[in-house]
């Protein structure tokens, strides 16, 4: 134990209640959990029973041996103490860990889940490009898929050019488990195609289209790994919380859409709208006596809105899309006669523009060009990427994208000394504040103010925007 032995002042401290007891108030169970007994304590209140049953003349030196046999067991003491301590907070959700906390989920019928395995491709172009198409851009999410049926997704944007004509991206695999730690000696789980359903191909689409042949080869060499491993207890725990007890209400909807493969979010609610105040009655009589609209038409269907918010990699559309999906595992938890709504929810990309001071990093020297085209400026940017993306992604459906979270989130990289300018970057712009009178941006973005935050409305959420043509980031 590290904790400091007991001086005298503390065994003075220790009364004569607490000596002929074996507890003491404020230890054990109290009304915010189990507060065990520290070392120190036990030791103490050890060292004045000694003192009570010998006599205040007894030698509880750090030399003598009483002492050295009351330290003995109140360290035992102190570990019952602690694995009691551990088996209380292991019963309960909120406090459980590890196995405890699996154990728990499985009596709510909610297995901890499996995360997703990763690893590397080769992408390379099999012909030069066409002369209205001089690069190919695949973009984070972007759908792969081997000859057994397996699904994977890019798990970085890729820009391909002639000059730059081969990549090794990291891929994602799109279903969780460890049926997906894809063995490319296996012909059925070798990775070696697109898949063509997926709008986010439509770049390379065009530029095939516009060569009349396929310009992207695929190569599959190493195992994927990474699905065998489970969540961890902070993401598995937050979805034991929200675990609902019965199938008969929202909680129990949203839970079942949020573990649905593609989906990154999900809100379920009856009534986008609230009151309706545009009617003209509005305002014009008491609560108690009339309502705020007319009855429900019995002969309609009633519907309630699940708004989704699908991870990169989900195909929305088709038989086997997200939606088709998602209104398959409704299909067995909403009320009779009460159908969903199934929506996708308004994607708004959110980047970053700064200006960085960076010290302690091997950058090369020469000018700022030089510096900031170098591959340590660009591992510095993907580290900012991986930062930002971590903190937007996250955020819920209606959250403002806050520059001094972004700025926290820069300043916390190993490196970074100081950020100048910082603006962030909306894709595409709001319509509802853009300036008509400036001229359009070529990128079709709209640059905030420096500090000013990209504001939501309740159907959207943010998704982070790793371009780097051209570099969001300068090292000045």
């Amino acid at each position: 134990m590290s904790e400091r032995p007991p001086e005298p002042s503390d065994v003075l401290a220790i009364d004569e209640a607490a000596i002929r007891s074996t507890g003491s108030e404020g230890f054990g169970i109290v009304d915010t959990g189990f507060v065990p007994k520290s070392f120190a304590r036990l030791l103490a209140e050890k060292l004045a029973t000694a003192r009570l049953l010998f006599g205040d003349d007894v030698d509880l030196t750090s030399g003598s041996v009483i002492r050295k046999l009351l330290e003995l067991v109140a360290l035992e003491d102190a570990r019952l103490w602690a694995a009691i301590g551990s088996v209380y907070d292991n019963a309960y959700v909120v406090s459980a860990v590890g196995d405890a906390l699996t154990r728990l989920g499985e009596d709510l019928g909610i297995t901890r889940p499996y995360l997703e395995a990763r690893g590397r491709v080769r992408l390379k172009l099999t012909a030069p490009l066409p002369a209205d198409h001089p690069q190919v851009v695949l973009p984070r999410g972007a759908r792969l898929s081997t000859p057994g049926g397996h699904h994977v997704a890019l798990d970085e944007s890729v820009v391909l050019t002639d000059a730059a004509g081969e990549r090794e991206p990291a891929v994602v695999a799109f279903y969780p488990g460890p049926s997906h730690n894809l063995d490319p000696a296996q012909p059925s789980q070798r990775i070696d195609r697109f898949n063509r359903a997926d709008s986010a191909l439509a770049d390379l689409d065009a530029a095939e289209q516009a060569a009349g042949r396929e310009l992207v080869d695929i190569t599959h060499t190493e195992r994927l790994t990474g699905g065998e491993l489970q969540a961890a207890d902070a993401r598995y725990r937050q979805l034991l919380l929200a675990a609902p007890r019965s199938i008969w209400t929202v909680e129990a909807v949203q839970l079942a859409v949020s573990t649905v493969p593609g989906v990154r979010q999900a809100q379920v609610f009856d009534g986008r709208g609230g009151l309706d105040i545009n009617q003209s009655i509005f305002g014009n009589f008491n609560f108690i006596e009339r309502v705020f609209s007319t009855e429900r038409d019995l002969g309609n269907p009633y519907y309630f809105t699940v708004l989704v918010a699908p991870t990169p990699a989900a195909i929305w559309e088709g038989p086997d899309g997200l939606r088709a999906t998602v209104e398959s595992v409704i299909e067995d938890l909403r009320p009779v006669g009460i159908f969903a709504s199934v929506e996708k929810a308004d994607e708004v990309g959110i980047g970053a523009e700064a200006r960085l001071v960076v010290r302690g990093l091997p950058l090369p020297t020469g000018s700022r060009a030089t510096v900031n085209a170098s591959a340590a400026a660009a591992e510095l940017r993907a580290r900012l990427h991986g930062r930002l993306r971590g903190y937007i992604d996250q955020l819920p459906f209606g959250e403002p994208v806050r520059a001094a979270e972004v700025l926290w989130s820069i300043m916390n990289e190993s490196g970074i000394a100081d950020v100048a300018d910082l603006r962030l970057v909306r894709f595409p712009a709001d319509s509802s504040t853009l300036d008509t009178a400036t001229p359009p941006s070529r990128d079709g973005a709209e640059r905030l103010q420096p500090g000013e935050n990209a504001v939501l409305a309740a159907n959207q959420i943010p998704v982070y925007v790793d371009r780097d043509d051209p570099p969001p980031f300068e090292i000045i």
